[in-house]
C-alpha cells in the first residue's frame, strides 16, 4: 500500500516518513513539499540516505497515487485535499487543528482565527485519539470515507493522564490545573524567534499563559469523560530546552470518597494512608488502560519522564497524591513528534485499515 505525505519536509512530515518507511504494510511512499518540490527527500534530510529515496512531488500527484493521505500542513491549508480524498474514498489523516473540533466551527474560529472552507467535510471527521474514539474511527471507516482530526500534542498527554480519574469518579468539584512543557520541535521547522536556540536555551519559559489554543481541546476531552458538569481547566504551557518530548503535570481535586483525612503539615512523608490510596488509584489507572498498547502506567517509585518515551509512541503515566491527600497529581510523558503527532497518526491509519494497531510503532524508546 502506498502512503502519501503532504508537507513531508516539515518536522512532523519527516517523522511520518521515518516511521512509515519501517511499516510492514507500506510498500511505497508518495511525498510532497512546496519548498523542495523536485528534490529528493534524502537531499533535504540526509538521515534517510540508503533508506528512503523519493522525489518530492506536487500534492495533487500525491493524492492521486496514494491509498491513504497524511497532511502535515499548517492550520487552514489542508481542506482542499481532504475534499478530494473524500471524493475518491481515500482516508485523510490531518495533523492540523482543522478537523479536531468537528462541527464546532465557532470554537475553531475563536482560537485559530480561521473559518471552515468546506463545513460539510465534518460529517466525515472523527477526533483521532484512539484511547477515546477507537470505536468511532472503526464505525466511520465502515460507513465510507473518513477524515481523522489528529489530536494536538499537549491535549494528548494531558487527556490521557486525566481520563481514568474523570471516568471513574475520582475527580471532585474544582478546577483542574495543568502545567506542561514541550520540546522545541513543537515550534516547527520555521519557528518564530522565541523558538531559536539563543532565545530558549538554558531556560524553561512559560508562554501563552491562560490563553493557549489547546485549552478548549483539553476541556472538550475531559468533558467526554464525565457524566455531570465538566471541570474548569487552567492550562499553562512551557517551552523546555530539549528537542522533543512533552512532560505534563495535572492537578485534579479528589472527590469526597477519595479525599484523605490527613491534616496538611501534621505528618511527615511517607504517610501510610497516602501511600495506600495512591496504590489504589494506580490500580484503577492500570485497569482502565489494561488493553491499551501504548499506555504504560508506571509502578510505585517510578515517575513518568519525557526522556523515557523518546522516539516512541508510548504515553507514560505516574500517579501521586499531595501530602494532604486532597489532590491527585498525574505525571504524563510523550514524545511530541510521535504519540503527539506522527505516531498517533499512524496508529489511526492502522485502525482504519484493520492492521495491527502497533504496526510500525514497536520501537523501544531511546533513553539517550
Amino acid at each position: 500500500m502506498i502512503a502519501g505525505v503532504i508537507g513531508a519536509t516539515g518536522y512532523v512530515g519527516a517523522e511520518l516518513v521515518r516511521l512509515l518507511s519501517g511499516h510492514t504494510e507500506i510498500t511505497g511512499l508518495s511525498l510532497s513539499s512546496v519548498s523542495f518540490e523536485g528534490d529528493r527527500i534524502e537531499a533535504v534530510y540526509p538521515n534517510f540516505l540508503k533508506r528512503v529515496s523519493v522525489t518530492l512531488d506536487k500534492a495533487e500527484k500525491v493524492v492521486e497515487n496514494s491509498a491513504v493521505i497524511f497532511s502535515a500542513l499548517p492550520h487552514g491549508a489542508g481542506e482542499d485535499y481532504g475534499k478530494v480524498c473524500m471524493e475518491r474514498g481515500v482516508p485523510f489523516i490531518d495533523l492540523s487543528a482543522d478537523f479536531r473540533f468537528g462541527e464546532d466551527e465557532e470554537t475553531y474560529t475563536a482560537w485559530y482565527g480561521k473559518s471552515y472552507k468546506y463545513p460539510e467535510l465534518r460529517s466525515y471527521a472523527v477526533y483521532g485519539l484512539p484511547e477515546l474514539n477507537r470505536q468511532k474511527i472503526k464505525e466511520r471507516t465502515g460507513e465510507g470515507g473518513v477524515i481523522i482530526g489528529n489530536p494536538g500534542c499537549y491535549p494528548t498527554a494531558v487527556s490521557l493522564g486525566g481520563f481514568p480519574a474523570l471516568a471513574q469518579g475520582l475527580a471532585g468539584p474544582g478546577t483542574v490545573i495543568v502545567d506542561a512543557a514541550s520540546g522545541i520541535t513543537g515550534g516547527g521547522r520555521e519557528p518564530s524567534r522565541a523558538f531559536h536556540y539563543p532565545e530558549c536555551a538554558d531556560a524553561v519559559i512559560p508562554y501563552k499563559v491562560g490563553c493557549h489554543r489547546h485549552t478548549p481541546e483539553i476541556s472538550r476531552n475531559f468533558a467526554a469523560m464525565v457524566r455531570g458538569d465538566p471541570p474548569a481547566v487552567i492550562f499553562t504551557p512551557h517551552l523546555a530546552p530539549m528537542n522533543r518530548g512533552i512532560q505534563s503535570t495535572t492537578y485534579i481535586p479528589l472527590s469526597e470518597p477519595w479525599r484523605s483525612r490527613v491534616v496538611s503539615g501534621t505528618t511527615r512523608p511517607p504517610n501510610k494512608e497516602i501511600e495506600e490510596k495512591t496504590g489504589k488509584i494506580r490500580e484503577l489507572y492500570a485497569a482502565f488502560y489494561r488493553d491499551e498498547p501504548f499506555i504504560r502506567v508506571l509502578p510505585s517509585g517510578v515517575v513518568a519522564a519525557s526522556n523515557r518515551v523518546r522516539q516512541s509512541n508510548f504515553c507514560d503515566i505516574s500517579v501521586h497524591l499531595d501530602q494532604a491527600g486532597t489532590t491527585l497529581i498525574v505525571q504524563s510523558a510523550i514524545d511530541n513528534m510521535v504519540k503527539g503527532a506522527a505516531g498517533q497518526a499512524i496508529q489511526n491509519m492502522n485502525i482504519i485499515f484493520g492492521f495491527d494497531e502497533t504496526a510500525g510503532l514497536t520501537a523501544i524508546p531511546s533513553l539517550f
